[in-house]
């Protein structure tokens, strides 16, 4: 929990107090339905929800921003982003029954009523959100080919409506494949863990 209050400090008692409970939560059910690797359980804090909130480095989303989370698993990066963000909503999306049955308990317990999980393949959502966001589901221009009949034309925020998604190593030639416009955030640049050496945060527009 400390790590979140390094690079966060300006977290809100309640905030805290979501981030807190997850790690219970996560054990609790992980034990139960397996949505996180056994030898990342003890690293949730880094290699989970602060790897979530790297997108929350790149841009802070304005109230009423709408987000659709692809490829949720056990919720990231949605869930620690609808804690962050609470006047934004957000729907995680998985085609896995077990995983979003996983998201709805934890959404639920921690009382994150700008939630919603549904079970579903990408491809059959027909909603249009400003941001769609996921954690390497596949690659960029699959992912793009997914997704971009969702992306609404309107914008709020400073940066363009399109895709944030969170991915490890060189991902040039997905990125000229994808068709876009794109900006790379190196997460190194805000977090001094290790883990994040290689990870970043993609925004790509159309």
């Amino acid at each position: 929990m400390d790590i979140l209050l390094k690079y966060f400090p300006d977290l809100t008692p309640h905030q805290i107090e979501c981030f807190r409970a997850m790690q219970p939560l996560y054990e609790e059910w992980n034990a139960a339905i397996n949505v996180i690797s056994r030898k990342d359980i003890d690293r949730l804090y880094e290699r989970h929800i602060l790897h979530s909130l790297g997108i929350a480095k790149a841009i802070r989303f304005a109230p009423g921003t709408s987000v659709m989370d692809v490829g949720t698993g056990g919720g990231f990066p949605g869930i620690p982003l609808a804690v962050m963000f609470p006047e934004c909503s957000f729907l995680l999306v998985d085609s896995i029954g077990k995983k979003i049955k996983v998201v709805n308990a934890i959404a639920s317990a921690l009382g994150l009523e700008n939630v919603t999980a549904l079970q579903s393949r990408a491809e059959e959502i027909t909603e249009k959100f400003d941001f769609i966001v996921s954690r390497a589901v596949t690659s960029l221009p699959e992912f793009t080919s997914w997704i971009r009949k969702n992306i609404h034309k309107r914008s709020i925020n400073p940066l363009h409506n399109g895709i944030l998604y969170l991915k490890g190593g060189d991902v040039t030639e997905e990125l000229k494949q994808s068709g876009g416009k794109y900006q790379v955030y190196h997460l190194d640049r805000y977090f001094s863990e290790p883990f994040f050496e290689t990870k970043s945060v993609i925004h790509l527009w159309f």
